[in-house]
């Protein structure tokens, strides 16, 4: 190789850069000591920016287009390199180039749950995961905050601190809501929202758009789940007997796939079944049904009460008393057929004689007479 090709050699001629990665947010251009050449060809493609760095300094922002680096293009660096009156020589410089697309499908979640009052279950712990989509809006200000140095830059850098912005952000939405977290779901979109419009000014400090930000799931402890799914369970099956019996079918229809024990279970789960059913259906019929002895081994329902009689003795109003009473009273000679006697539902006072007939039928005659 000639002197003249080594010469031309150290003088970079063209300057751009195709990114085929999916994560690459800052590429340095491997200038490795060698100068570039004035008027050299530059290339800044859609979804780029092309930042030049002089002596660690930011000296141009070039935007999407094809450029001939020369003191018009460059008059920022221009003037940093004293190019006076055109002065033309081969220059050393850093160039940046920036990624301006969206960055997508980035994850976010809490890593602990956020405590927050609920108007139907008192207090609970919440936790909740998305994802959210960034590009970068300023690229001076990135390279500044963010990138430094880094002639590699890529989203993972820069993602668990962008996360913890949005987490810290959301306790605070969710502390000042009043949502009911079984209605949390249907209110997805207006989180997002107020997530975004209150972490996006955080986001800009770096230079950066926070473009999108979902929220997939907010969801209750485990233990607290559970709890709702027998709940909702209860709802489902409706009458606990039937269940049973459903259940033990299906076992049966399945070729007794299950074990005996499981069996046993299930045996055990209906006649409970039942014998609730038995005493609630007890309880509820036992006012609207006769007072006859049970024919189950439980306790029988109380007689029912004994008719009772005012009866009138020398013109004033005793008792009431129960029929057994007056009977030893007809017994004693005190209660006649003549005797008047009331109760409630008379009209007036009636002779014994008439209303009472059936105890002086059942009353034996006094003895020796």
């Amino acid at each position: 190789m000639g002197l003249f090709s080594w010469i031309s050699g150290q003088f970079i001629d063209v300057i751009e850069w195709t990114d085929d990665s999916n994560d690459t947010m800052v590429w340095r251009f491997p200038r490795q000591e060698n100068e570039i050449k004035y008027g050299a060809k530059l290339t800044v493609r859609e979804s780029q920016v092309a930042v030049f760095i002089n002596e660690g300094e930011i000296a141009d922002v070039l935007t999407p287009g094809i450029y001939e680096l020369e003191t018009k293009n460059l008059p920022i660096l221009t003037n940093l390199q004293s190019w006076k009156h055109g002065f033309e020589s081969p220059f050393k410089a850093e160039v940046y180039f920036i990624n301006t697309r969206r960055f997508t499908n980035l994850k976010w979640g809490t890593k602990n749950p956020i405590m927050v009052r609920d108007p139907e279950f008192s207090m609970v712990r919440l936790r909740a995961f998305g994802t959210y989509e960034i590009r970068v809006e300023d690229a001076e200000l990135f390279l500044k905050e963010i990138v430094g140095t880094d002639g590699h830059f890529t989203v993972d850098e820069v993602d668990a601190q962008l996360s913890n912005l949005i987490t810290s952000k959301l306790a605070v939405v969710l502390g000042q809501d009043s949502t009911p977290a079984l209605d949390l779901a249907g209110n997805y979109e207006v989180f997002g929202e107020h997530i975004r419009d209150g972490i996006s000014p955080y986001f800009e400090e770096y230079g950066l758009e926070l473009a999108k930000i979902l929220v997939e799931n907010i969801s209750l402890p485990e233990d607290v789940e559970k709890a709702m799914d027998k709940r909702t369970s209860r709802a489902i099956t409706g009458n606990l007997d039937d269940h049973l019996k459903y259940q033990m079918a299906e076992s049966m229809a399945n070729g007794g796939s299950g074990s005996m024990s499981e069996m046993a279970g299930m045996g055990a789960g209906l006649a409970m079944g039942q014998q609730i059913a038995d005493s609630i259906g007890r309880g509820s019929n036992s006012s609207n049904q006769s007072h006859a002895p049970s024919s189950g081994g439980g306790m029988p329902p109380p007689p029912p009460p004994q008719e009772s009689y005012f009866v009138s003795i020398d013109g004033a109003s005793s008792g009431p008393f129960p029929k057994s009473h007056l009977q030893q009273m007809i017994l004693k000679n005190s209660l006649t057929p003549d005797t008047f006697v009331w109760k409630e539902g008379f009209a007036q006072w009636e002779k014994a004689g008439d209303v009472l007939s059936n105890l002086f039928q059942k009353t034996p005659p006094p003895i020796g007479g």
